[in-house]
């Protein structure tokens, strides 16, 4: 993404940032980061999980056809 980052520009954005926000915000900027970085990955997970549940739900021409009988009738509970 960023390719042409270096040590240099890393240290001059740190500089730019304390200098802007001060020492004392940055660990509360940091554990909200983190808080906020943590519940988007808690949210996809979720999304994720209910996607597959769902797709699990829907049958597929392979569950269908082992519930067939040969002559394309349901099986009996018998059979």
């Amino acid at each position: 993404m960023l390719p042409n980052i270096g040590i240099p520009e890393l240290l001059i954005i740190l500089v730019v940032v304390l200098l802007v926000f001060g020492a004392k915000r940055l660990p509360e900027m940091g554990s909200a980061m983190g808080k906020g970085i943590r519940e988007f990955k808690r949210g996809i997970k979720d999304v994720t999980k209910s996607i597959d549940e769902s797709v699990d739900d829907i049958p597929t021409p392979r569950n269908i056809d082992a519930s067939m009988s040969s002559d394309g009738e349901p099986k009996k509970l018998s059979e």
